[in-house]
């Protein structure tokens, strides 16, 4: 899986565009800024637009060719992260100690994604803010007609919305639907897709 990413990344140009995701942006600009954790940032993209925000970012993925072009990027925009290399399940978070954490298409393999979101809770103070965006099941149809519009090949590792709720049961739902969006994100993210987006207040 590492070695997927890091070729990906290694890549010419930013594999999901140097601009943030829209609805993370949208959401991002209604809290107070503080600490966010952005797990699975890959080329850093989200935590770049979230440093020039005034947030204190600590970013995470499996790729060390996402570590090298996001901290380039957050050099020629002027801020800063602290990113981290590795396996999420393996890396350490003080517990309650983000103010809101950002999970754009972090698709976690099948066997462990409902415990990486309980491990992420751990880390999120009482009060504090979730912003998700991933390809839902019902994605994997428009993926077959449109390959270009990327996601997950496997149905288990999409989201339906019994599992979001369940995952983030301990929550207060600010936002939260499946809808169809059409995503123009760099190379890899472009056409109709399938997705879950939720925004909760963690009780």
């Amino acid at each position: 899986m590492t070695q997927k990413w890091d070729e990906r990344y290694q890549e010419v140009g930013f594999a999901y565009g140097a601009g943030p995701n829209l609805f993370f942006e949208r959401w991002l600009k209604t809290a107070i800024p503080g600490q966010i954790l952005m797990p699975a940032d890959g080329e850093g993209r989200n935590g770049v637009y979230a440093a020039e925000q005034g947030w204190q970012v600590t970013s995470c993925d499996l790729s060390e060719a996402g570590r090298t072009k996001a901290l380039q990027l957050a050099k020629d925009r002027k801020v800063s992260l602290n990113y981290m290399v590795g396996d999420l399940q393996n890396l350490s978070f003080e517990k309650n100690s983000f103010d809101a954490i950002g999970l754009i298409y972090a698709h976690f393999p099948a066997s462990i994604k409902s415990a990486m979101h309980k491990k992420l809770d751990q880390t999120l103070k009482p009060g504090g803010l979730i912003i998700f965006e991933a390809f839902s099941k019902t994605h994997l149809e428009l993926r077959m007609k449109n390959p270009k519009v990327g996601g997950p090949k496997d149905l288990e590792s999409l989201f339906s919305k019994e599992e979001v709720a369940s995952d983030f049961a301990n929550y207060k739902p600010l936002y939260f639907h499946e809808e169809l969006v059409l995503l123009s994100e760099g190379k890899y993210h472009n056409g109709q897709g399938s997705v879950i987006r939720f925004v909760g207040i963690k009780q």
